[in-house]
């Protein structure tokens, strides 16, 4: 397997999902509960996440020939949104969006936010989900299929164990460093996803 295709992907997913940005949301949502609730929270969370995953990195590719969507198309078009999710990033706006669905979300149930927005849209988003069927999409076959899901697994499991530990963390940087950090990760996504886009080109025939 091509080292330089494990790194990508790993850098790709921990960008899309961002498990340092997405702490101070989990402590939110979690506030005033034990330790035990939060570690179940936890699990539940990445679990139907993980299980989410890997449903469209097994099966995206041929979902999308079966309504005739080619897959450098589908590249160009995951490109331009991970650029976009850049952008919000940049910007501050993703944060502030998933702060308003985390907040929507303890509206409507404030016992238990595992499912919804925990797995469902801030760790399973649209972005993570176009972003493992891209990858997916790269390595054809059993073993690129299993090394893109063993990638995302270890993202996940990155995710759960900066759960436990979301209120250590959120001390040690502050709001200042996870902006910068945010920031920064923004930066790499923008360039990774110019790089979606040109390989989509280059399947079209349209860059060298």
């Amino acid at each position: 397997m091509d080292t330089a295709f494990l790194i990508t992907a790993f850098v790709t997913l921990f960008v899309i999902i961002d498990p340092i940005g997405m702490t101070p949301l989990f402590v939110a949502l979690t506030q005033g509960m034990s330790t035990a609730r939060r570690r179940a929270i936890a699990i539940r969370a990445c679990v139907t996440s993980a299980l989410l995953l890997i449903l469209f990195a097994a099966l995206g590719e041929a979902v999308l020939g079966f309504i005739g969507i080619s897959m450098p198309a589908f590249r160009i078009a995951g490109g331009l949104l991970l650029f976009l999710t850049a952008l919000d990033m940049l910007f501050e706006r993703r944060g502030q969006r998933r702060k308003g669905q985390a907040d929507a979300a303890e509206e409507d149930d404030s016992d238990d936010p595992s499912i919804f927005p925990i797995a469902i849209p801030l760790i399973s988003g649209p972005g993570s989900i176009a972003t493992v069927i891209l990858l997916a999409g790269q390595k054809p076959g059993a073993e690129g299929l299993l090394w893109v899901i063993g990638v995302m697994l270890s993202v996940i499991a990155l995710v759960f164990v900066m759960f436990l530990t979301s209120g250590l963390l959120e001390r040690a940087l502050g709001k200042v460093g996870i902006n910068v950090v945010t920031r920064l990760l923004g930066m790499l996504l923008a360039a990774l996803a110019v790089q979606f886009v040109l390989d989509g080109l280059r399947g079209f025939g349209l860059a060298g």
